[in-house]
């Protein structure tokens, strides 16, 4: 896959779109959220969460609708994304894209940046 301008400013594009909905639907708590304590793991990403299912994101690239997402490639996994976080070797780690939940690295969304 040919990295261009547009397609980083595009896929910058979706993850400004996701995190303003994640952080819109934030705001609508009916009472104060305790803190979790820094040994609590996040949970992982539903793939039926809106901001999963608006972003095409699924746990396992084989699973990709490649005629929904003609522009996946293969290879392009969550493990080689830009936006992901945490430590290697753990199956499960965060994404700047869905902050507070944890995803699989053999997973994909069309947020996918390849590393520089």
């Amino acid at each position: 896959m040919k990295l261009t301008r547009r397609t980083v400013l595009g896929n910058l594009g979706l993850v400004a779109g996701a995190a303003a909905g994640v952080l819109a639907g934030a705001g609508h708590a009916a009472a104060p959220k305790a803190t979790p304590s820094p040994a609590a793991e996040a949970p992982r990403l539903d793939v039926k969460d809106p901001a999963a299912v608006a972003l095409g994101y699924v746990e396992n690239t084989a699973q990709v609708d490649l005629k929904k997402y003609p522009d996946f490639a293969a290879g392009s996994n969550c493990e080689n994304c830009l936006q992901l976080q945490g430590t290697a070797g753990n199956n499960y780690r965060p994404c700047s894209i869905f902050p507070g939940k944890l995803v699989s690295v053999s997973g994909w969304c069309k947020g996918w940046t390849p590393e520089m």
